[in-house]
Formats: structure tokens, C-alpha cells, sequence
């Protein structure tokens, strides 16, 4: 499983419109092959900070994601709107049994 998470700090004036991009872009990655989950969360502690925390079958469908020409414009579009650049951490990851 590859789990990829991230964040993006939203300007005072652009966090309604990095929320609604944020959404749309998770809503539709769901739908793509591969995926597992894919969630954007708000932090408690800096409300204009939103995480993302994904989780993916492979690397293959990971990479066919960053190729949808849908996620390359959100990254752009909120990378233009954000207060600081955004993050993103890819891991490598299998579940560990108790």
C-alpha cells in the first residue's frame, strides 16, 4: 500500500475556495482505480490548515493519479492560492497485525 498525506495553509481569503477545489479534487480521486481512500481534514489548531491523508493499492495507480490532467490543475490552482508551499509525503506502507 503506498499512503500519501499532506497539507495545504490557506490564505485568510482563499480557504473557501481551497476547500471547495480540496472536495472536488477528493471526491473524484475515490473514483480512480487504486485508490483506497482519500480525505482532506481541517486542522483544530490552525483552521486554515487542510490534510490530506490518502492511501493507495500500488505506486503504478498512485502515479496514474499524478498523470489525470484534473490533479495536476488542482495542484496549481491551490498552489496559487496557498499562504506557503504545500506539502506532500509519499510512503511505502503494510499493515502490521497486533
Amino acid at each position: 500500500m503506498i499512503l500519501v498525506t499532506g497539507d495545504i495553509v490557506a490564505k485568510p481569503d482563499t480557504l473557501d475556495e481551497v476547500l471547495a477545489l480540496s472536495l472536488e479534487h477528493v471526491r473524484r480521486s475515490r473514483a480512480e482505480p487504486g485508490c483506497s481512500s482519500h480525505a482532506v481534514h481541517r486542522d483544530e489548531e490552525n483552521p486554515l490548515r487542510l490534510v490530506f491523508v490518502e492511501q493507495w493499492a500500488d505506486r503504478e495507480s498512485l502515479l496514474a493519479h499524478f498523470a489525470v490532467p484534473a490533479s495536476r490543475s488542482f495542484a496549481k490552482a491551490v498552489g496559487g492560492l496557498a499562504a506557503q508551499p504545500p506539502t506532500l509525503q509519499i510512503y511505502e506502507a503494510r499493515p502490521l497485525p497486533l
